[in-house]
């Protein structure tokens, strides 16, 4: 009779655990239908909520990223000035920079993991764009010229900025 026991209590888990998973998947599909893009991760940064007309939220939507996401990573407010905003940028680039190739040859062992960032990289050029994009809109006049003002230095172009560069 023991036998009969066991395959009884696993016949009735698996009919719960079955429709558990019926019930599961159903929610699934309701919740797919409600909010399609939602499901696949397609709001990003709230671009999607960037539905009006308006000249800031085509930006958002043209720079895929909020000017507060971009005030975020430069780690600015919407009041600081403009030099701030190029100060902090300047550093972020450079902090997430590769380091120059060394001339002397690697000894052996272990080498020290490479402490550059690429994404985070493109992620503040991205953050600087937005926000001159924001001024540009504002105040045409007061916008940061293309040209690097003195004793600044303009960023290399990203690998992906250049024709037939290497995509990541």
């Amino acid at each position: 009779s023991s036998p009969k026991v066991l395959v009884q209590i696993f016949i009735t888990g698996s009919r719960i655990l079955g429709k558990a998973f019926f019930e599961a998947g159903r929610q699934a599909v309701k919740n797919a239908k409600h909010s399609p893009q939602g499901a696949l991760g397609g709001d990003v940064a709230g671009v999607g909520s960037a539905t009006s007309g308006s000249a800031t939220d085509q930006l958002t939507r043209q720079h895929r990223m909020t000017l507060d996401e971009a005030n975020l990573i430069l780690n600015v407010k919407r009041e600081d000035s403009v030099e701030q905003v190029l100060k902090n940028y300047e550093h972020l680039f450079k902090v997430n920079s590769p380091a120059p190739a060394p001339e002397k040859k690697p000894m052996k062992g272990k080498s020290a993991p490479p402490t550059n960032s690429h994404y985070l990289q493109s992620k503040v050029f991205r953050a600087r764009e937005r926000i001159e994009a924001e001024l540009k809109l504002g105040n045409p006049s007061e916008a940061p010229a293309e040209a690097p003002t003195p004793g600044t230095t303009q960023a290399p172009p990203l690998p992906h900025d250049i024709p037939g560069g290497k995509k990541s």
